[in-house]
């Protein structure tokens, strides 16, 4: 996440197709057809579902390679990837935040506006990149000393981050350039950054660890590559190749014109923050529970979200959907498209539960073989099964209230229902709830959730809101 033709030949994101949408959205009927929407949301949905899938595979790539140097590299580089995980995801608001904005602006026709957008994403990327590959460096030692890395292990861990560190503005100008092509109803092109950075990691990843014996570090390198590959690919391709056809002028934004989007993003990370707060706050109470009870945690969540990013991509074609029909105006096919993706949503969760039903008993073997840990994972399965409806709706609704604007709300809802959740896990250490007392702790924020969402979405406080009529 190198830049070639066979990008526009492969059909992923015509210039033909770019110069005309900012027109042909302003001719869609007052009420869009099924026919018409169900095209539209596998159109978004499907490249979205690919590209949210690859985008884990740098890691998964990583651990291959970095298992057979042995057990402390092993350790640094997963060390390593709870660190990255935790100092970027709070800027997902550059992905979500930028889709809507542009989406709207492609759908009222303002060519400036998308492209101003864009631009603001992109320094704004930049800057915080900058801040965190500062802030890393500096705080490297306290920030492993915290993960409980010491002697050779502390070593190896600390070292893999001053590298990978330098990847931090790489990896905002990727987020921001997924949520530009979004809001430009581009879901492919993404998908292809996506499997280009990969490839570039897999091709240096054993070239660098084993070729060249650089062993850990080779791997930080790698990624580091990858990732600029990917920056640079989609500045190239937005500011350079597509800037003409996307209406984007490369210009410096004043500092005035960075606050709105600023302000976006500050919601959204008070949203992130909340829902990866209470989630922490499950996995520690799991642990307090006992050894058998957190892994089987572990086991649970990674299933439940490798669910959620199925339904992900369902929330991607939200945000931009929702967005472009409130950009033309066309209040009906606003409220149809939603109606629809929440149809989608909810006949998705149903398979998917259908789905594990049948799984269950081969799904959690694939984590582990401990009798014990298997058992647990069996009392909370039934949890990760009813859930998936539930699941799909809410982060549907998401995506339709992201792509509102409504990111004050959102924020909102989640700390509500963030704090509810929390009140449910502080007591399950003194009630004895165990290890399924967590996992109700988890419905509870899921259901608050559903419960705020849906009240608001059939009543609605102003006319623009999908629910309206």
């Amino acid at each position: 996440m190198s830049e070639t033709g066979e990008l526009s030949s492969a059909g992923a994101f015509r210039h033909e197709r770019v110069a005309t949408i900012f027109v042909a959205v302003n001719t869609l009927p007052p009420e869009a057809s099924r026919r018409g929407l169900d095209r539209e949301i596998l159109g978004l949905a499907l490249p979205a579902l690919g590209a949210l899938a690859a985008d884990p595979l740098v890691s998964i790539v990583d651990t291959i390679f970095v298992g057979r140097l042995g057990v402390v590299p092993l350790a640094a580089l997963g060390i390593n990837a709870s660190i990255f995980s935790m100092a970027f995801v709070l800027f997902n608001f550059l992905a979500y935040g930028t889709t809507p904005l542009v989406a709207r602006a492609v759908g009222r026709d303002d060519r400036d506006a998308a492209g101003r957008v864009v631009v603001q994403a992109f320094v704004v990327a930049i800057l915080a990149g900058v801040i965190a590959v500062l802030a890393l460096q500096a705080l490297a030692g306290p920030i492993v000393s915290a993960m409980g890395a010491e002697g050779e292990l502390r070593a190896s861990t600390l070292s893999y981050l001053r590298i990978r560190a330098f990847a931090g503005p790489a990896v905002l100008l990727v987020t921001a350039g997924h949520g530009a092509f979004r809001g430009y109803h581009d879901t492919r092109t993404p998908l292809l950054v996506t499997l280009g950075l990969n490839l570039v990691n897999l091709v240096l990843d054993p070239l660098f660890i084993f070729g060249f014996g650089w062993g850990l570090e080779g791997a930080a390198f790698a990624t580091l590559i990858a990732q600029w590959v990917g920056a640079l690919w989609f500045v190239d391709l937005l500011l350079r190749r597509r800037s003409g056809a996307l209406g984007i002028e490369p210009h410096l934004p004043a500092v005035r014109d960075l606050l709105p989007f600023l302000r976006v993003g500050g919601e959204l990370v008070v949203r992130t923050f909340a829902l990866i707060g209470t989630l922490t706050l499950a996995t520690a109470v799991a642990t307090r529970v006992g050894t058998v009870a957190v892994a089987a945690h572990q086991v649970g969540s990674q299933l439940w979200l490798l669910l959620a990013l199925v339904v992900d991509s369902l929330a991607v074609a939200a945000q931009a959907m929702v967005a472009r029909y409130r950009g033309t105006g066309a209040s009906g096919a606003s409220r149809a498209a939603s109606d629809r993706l929440l149809l989608w949503g909810l006949g998705t969760g149903l398979v998917l539960a259908l789905l594990f039903t049948l799984l269950a008993p081969f799904l959690p073997r694939l984590f582990t073989n401990e009798p014990q840990v298997l058992d647990a994972v069996g009392e909370i399965f039934p949890f990760i099964i009813l859930m998936q409806p539930l699941n799909a709706l809410v982060f549907v609704w998401d995506g339709i209230y992201l792509g509102l604007e409504e990111f004050r709300f959102v924020a909102g809802q989640m700390l509500l229902s963030g704090a509810a959740a929390s009140v449910v896990l502080l007591l399950v250490i003194p009630l004895d709830w165990g290890l399924q007392g967590v996992w109700w702790g988890i419905v509870t924020l899921m259901l608050v959730r559903a419960i705020s969402l849906a009240w608001r979405y059939w009543n609605p406080v102003r006319s623009e809101h999908p629910g309206g009529r």
